[in-house]
């Protein structure tokens, strides 16, 4: 062993003799576990209610609807239905892949204020579905308009391709407006909580 093989290994030694196991290790590597089996069974859920969902969008057309001179013909509130369908559907899986990818990032926005940043995550999720069901309950038609027909036309199609697009529209927009807002509003928690100590601390001086 050379001289400077030696030394890096003294080193390295040394490095390691120092260094002791958090004595919270086991609990974070428990719950680590216990998420990836959580969302393990979210995913099979999730499989399972979109294959099903499909089954019964795939029945629902099969008895509505019929093949007539090469062109299938569908009655209007199938189509309906199915793009209300495809936005509940997006809502219930958008939702949670959000949610867990913004956990991360809103631990390191709020580290200062962990209890906020879950408070925060709390209040997006709630605006997220409120947008998601005042989107669908708007734009949702009880019967056809007067430029529509009574079977599926292209008109009908259009609107419920925009239908899927706006709001995929909105909440991109508004995902971004949140990605760029939260470390604001990260740091302007953690100035306002610091400035509050400050003024504890110096009102306790006062008293003393």
């Amino acid at each position: 062993m050379t001289s400077l093989e030696r030394r890096l290994h003294d080193a390295l030694l040394t490095g390691a003799n120092t260094i002791h196991p958090a004595p919270d290790l086991f609990t974070r590597v428990r719950h680590g576990i216990d998420d990836d089996r959580r969302h393990r069974r979210q995913r099979r859920r999730g499989a399972a209610v979109v294959a099903a969902l499909l089954g019964s969008l795939a029945a629902v057309v099969a008895a509505t609807s019929e093949v007539r001179g090469g062109r299938l013909l569908m009655d209007w509130w199938v189509l309906e239905l199915i793009a209300t369908a495809i936005l509940v559907g997006l809502a219930l899986w958008l939702g949670p892949f959000i949610k867990r990818f913004g956990r991360s990032y809103a631990a390191d926005v709020f580290q200062a204020n962990p209890r906020t940043g879950k408070s925060y995550i709390v209040l997006t999720d709630i605006v997220y579905y409120l947008i998601f069901t005042a989107f669908i309950l708007f734009t949702v038609h009880f019967e056809p308009p007067v430029d529509w027909s009574a079977t599926v036309d292209a008109d009908q199609l259009q609107f419920e391709v925009s239908r899927v697009g706006g709001i995929l529209l909105i909440l991109g927009v508004l995902h971004g407006l949140n990605i760029l807002i939260m470390p604001l509003l990260g740091r302007l928690f953690s100035l306002n909580r610091q400035f509050q100590r400050r003024l504890d601390a110096g009102s306790g001086d006062r008293d003393q």
